[in-house]
C-alpha cells in the first residue's frame, strides 16, 4: 500500500471508531435509563474514540514520510564507493532514482545499477514497516479510547479541547508555510549573492545565466543582471491592468448599476467563465491569432513587430485577469448600501453622478483588492508569455518587441537535474525573493489606501 492511501486507512478506522464508540455509550446509557446518564453525549464518544485512532497515526504518517527521504538518502550514499558518487553527489542520487523508477538512456553503470535495486528494496520495506506501525498505533489507540468509555468519563471536554487544538495548529502552520517559504528563498538568495554582486543583479543590462563546463568557452562567467526580466514583467503587466481594469470596472458599474437582475444573473457567470480556462489555452489562442495580428499591425503603421511580442502577450493576459477586476468590483459595489444612494439621489445628483461621486469612492479599497489580485495574477503568469512573448531577455520598451518575464526565467533555470551549488540554480530563488517583496509592496500600498478611504466612509 503506497503512502498516499495511507491517510484513507486511518479515515476508515477513525470512522469505525466513531460508530463504536458511539455505540459503546448508547448502550452504557441503555442499562442506565437514558442518555442523560452519561456525562456527554454519544457523538462526544464516537468523536472521541475517532480522534485518538486517527491523530497519532497522522502524525506519525507524517514524520515518517519527513524523514524516510534523507534516511534513505543517507544509508544509500554510506553503501556506494567513493568513486561512484563523482562531484555532485546529488547528481548521483538523481540517477540512481531515475533508474529505480525505470527510466534510464543506454547501458547504466553496474554499480549504480545495483544501487537501484537497493533504493528500491528500502523503500518497499519502509512502506510496509509504515503501514504495520501505522496500523499499529490507530488500532491500539481506538481500543484504548474505546475501553476508557464509561458513564462518568466526560468526553466532551477532550474533544473540544482536541478540536481547539487542531484549530490552533492550522493557524499556526498557515504562519510557518509563509515564514518557511521566505526564508528558504532568502537563504538561497542569499547564497546567490555570495557569488553574483547585487549591483550586478539588480541594475546589470545583460541576462545570460548558462555557466560553461570549461573556462575557454564562451559565457564561461555567465551574465545575471535581472533589469531585462524586471522590465519585461512590469510591461506586459502594465499592458494586462490598461486591458482588464477598465474593461473589468465598467463591466462591474454596468452589471451592478444598470442591468437587470435577470440579465446580471446572466451574464456575470458568463464573464467569470474567463477565469476557468486554462491558461495553456490562452497561451494558443495567443500565439496563433493575436500575435500574427499585433504582427500585422505593426507592419501597417510602419513599425518592425516581432512573431512574439509583449503586446501580444498583455492583451490576451489582460482578457485573462478580466474576472478578478469585474466579480470582485461587482460584488463590492453591490454592497454598497442603498441609503447612500438614495441620498445622493435626493439631492438632486444624476445617476451617473452618483455612481461616479458616491458609489466608486465608498467601493474603493474593494475595487482596490480586486485590481491588486489581478495585479498578482500576471505578474505570475508563465505560459501565455512562454507562448506568445517569447524566452528573450530584451530591455526594450517596444511592446512589439520580443521580451521575457521573471517567473517564466525562474522555471527555465530550475528545468531538469539541477545542483543548487551555482549561480545559475540560484538565481531563481533571487528572482522570487523579489516578487515576493513587490507583492509584499503591493499589499502595503492596498492596505494603506484602504485604510485612508475606511476612516472616511465609516
Amino acid at each position: 500500500m503506497s503512502a498516499s492511501t495511507l491517510p484513507l486507512l486511518v479515515a476508515a478506522i477513525a470512522i469505525a471508531g466513531y460508530f463504536l464508540g458511539a455505540a459503546r455509550a448508547a448502550s452504557l446509557a441503555a442499562t442506565l435509563g437514558g442518555v442523560r446518564r452519561l456525562a456527554a453525549l454519544p457523538a462526544h464518544y464516537g468523536a472521541w474514540v475517532a480522534l485518538v485512532a486517527a491523530l497519532p497515526a497522522l502524525v506519525l504518517i507524517a514524520l515518517w514520510l519527513l524523514l524516510q527521504g534523507p534516511v534513505i538518502e543517507r544509508l544509500l550514499l554510506a553503501s556506494l564507493p567513493a568513486a561512484a558518487l563523482g562531484e555532485h553527489a546529488g547528481l548521483t542520487l538523481n540517477a540512481i532514482a531515475n533508474l529505480a523508477a525505470g527510466v534510464q538512456a543506454g547501458q547504466p553503470d553496474p554499480v549504480l545499477a545495483e544501487a537501484a535495486l537497493r533504493l528500491a528494496g528500502m523503500r518497499t520495506t519502509s512502506e510496509r514497516a509504515l503501514l504495520a506501525a501505522t496500523l499499529l498505533l490507530a488500532g491500539a489507540g481506538g481500543l484504548h479510547a474505546w475501553w476508557r468509555i464509561a458513564p462518568g468519563f466526560a468526553a466532551r471536554a477532550p474533544v473540544e479541547r482536541i478540536f481547539r487544538g487542531l484549530l490552533f495548529a492550522c493557524a499556526v502552520l498557515a504562519v510557518l508555510t509563509t515564514v518557511g517559504i521566505l526564508l528558504s528563498v532568502l537563504v538561497e538568495s542569499l547564497r546567490f549573492f555570495r557569488m553574483v554582486s547585487p549591483v550586478e543583479f539588480f541594475f546589470g543590462l545583460e541576462w545570460s545565466p548558462q555557466i560553461a563546463l570549461r573556462a575557454d568557452q564562451t559565457g564561461s562567467s555567465g551574465r545575471f543582471g535581472a533589469l531585462p526580466l524586471f522590465a519585461g514583467t512590469l510591461m506586459i503587466s502594465a499592458i494586462a491592468l490598461l486591458v482588464a481594469v477598465p474593461v473589468g470596472l465598467m463591466s462591474a458599474i454596468y452589471l451592478s448599476e444598470y442591468a437587470s437582475a435577470r440579465l446580471r444573473g446572466r451574464l456575470k457567470p458568463l464573464l467569470e467563465v474567463l477565469a476557468g480556462i486554462p491558461t495553456v489555452v490562452y497561451g494558443f489562442f495567443a500565439a496563433l491569432t493575436v500575435a500574427p495580428l499585433v504582427r500585422d499591425l505593426g507592419a501597417a503603421i510602419g513599425l518592425e513587430a516581432s512573431a512574439e511580442s509583449a503586446l501580444a502577450a498583455g492583451l490576451v493576459m489582460g482578457v485573462m485577469i478580466v474576472p478578478f477586476v469585474s466579480s470582485l468590483s461587482d460584488d463590492i459595489i453591490h454592497a454598497v448600501p442603498l441609503g447612500l444612494r438614495d441620498g445622493s439621489l435626493a439631492l438632486g445628483a444624476t445617476r451617473s453622478e452618483t455612481i461616479q461621486r458616491v458609489v466608486i469612492p465608498a467601493a474603493l479599497p474593494g475595487i482596490v483588492g480586486g485590481v491588486l489580485l489581478a495585479a498578482s495574477r500576471a505578474i505570475g503568469e508563465t505560459m501565455i508569455v512562454v507562448m506568445a512573448a517569447g524566452l528573450s531577455a530584451r530591455l526594450s520598451a517596444n511592446p512589439f518587441e520580443s521580451v521575457t518575464t521573471v517567473t517564466v526565467q525562474i522555471v527555465t533555470l530550475l528545468v531538469g537535474d539541477q545542483e543548487f551549488d551555482s549561480p545559475k540554480t540560484l538565481a531563481a530563488f533571487a528572482l522570487g525573493l523579489v516578487l515576493f517583496v513587490g507583492t509584499l509592496a503591493l499589499n502595503v500600498v492596498a492596505l494603506h489606501i484602504v485604510r485612508k478611504y475606511r476612516e472616511q466612509y465609516e
